[in-house]
């Protein structure tokens, strides 16, 4: 689980778990995060978290929210990301790439330490066979063997091949079918796309390993996908799915 670490001038203040789909930041008492300061607006932001993803997004405050001292109005959040609101900020922390990344750099650490003797020792040559004394008897052999070169071992099949590279997931778009746009194509180039009117009905499209999803994120109406409404879940989309939502419909594809 993820979670922001609360802080004014270096003292931490508390520790916000994002156990939320939608956490709101801002100086009314009705947010999630209320911060009573008059830099910060009384809807100033908020974070929407969907799977292992959460994204912050600037709600028109008057002076604006920073990530990493960068101005934004939408930006997917990674791990030790800083956000600033007013004169506060809230570190952004995964706990488990955290731990991930604690795991990793003893892993490093380890391996430095087994492969840093100094130096590498030269192998030993083999010792040469022993002469038998002279004078003593040689055994017997049945034929002198040929002086040919030993045959070289046969390279293990796995070690010839290399790994195949994992194939690409294909770039999809949408394309919308009504409203004032019908014919225009999205490509969704984005790890996160954000669909709808804000107070209305917003979904989002997430481009993930296994394909691309869609997911709720607000309003009472759910999105409907191909004519039956879905819930909660992220949904995972096909070629050609149609999707209606905030009063459009549009056509999800794969482009070839």
């Amino acid at each position: 689980m993820a979670k922001l670490i609360l802080s004014l001038e270096g003292s931490v203040i508390r520790e916000i778990p994002l156990d939320k789909e939608r956490i709101t930041i801002g100086r009314r008492p009705q947010n999630d995060i209320q911060i009573e300061n008059l830099a910060v607006s009384g809807e100033h932001a908020c974070i929407v978290t969907i799977l292992n993803d959460s994204f912050l997004e600037d709600l028109g405050s008057t002076n604006g929210t920073l990530v990493n001292g960068n101005p934004i109005k939408k930006h997917i959040l990674q791990n030790n990301d800083v956000v600033e609101i007013g004169k506060y900020k809230m570190k952004y922390v995964v706990e488990a790439a955290a731990a991930a990344q604690a795991a990793q750099d003893d892993f490093e650490r380890t391996m430095v330490m087994k492969s840093s003797p100094g130096k590498p020792t030269a192998p030993k040559p083999a010792a040469a066979p022993m002469s038998p004394p002279t004078g003593a008897p040689r055994p017997a052999t049945a034929a002198a063997a040929p002086l040919t070169s030993p045959p070289r071992p046969a390279a293990p099949a796995a070690a010839a091949q290399k790994p195949a590279a994992a194939e690409a997931q294909p770039l999809a778009a949408l394309q919308l079918l009504t409203g004032p746009n019908a014919g225009k194509e999205i490509e969704l180039v984005k790890n996160l796309t954000t669909l709808g009117k804000p107070g209305v009905q917003v979904a989002v499209i997430t481009r993930r390993p296994q394909g691309y999803f869609i997911t709720h994120v607000e309003g009472a109406v759910f999105p409907v996908l191909n004519g039956k409404t879905i819930d909660a879940q992220a949904r995972q989309l096909n070629d050609h799915d149609v999707i209606e939502l905030a009063g459009v419909k549009m056509e999800f594809f794969l482009k070839r």
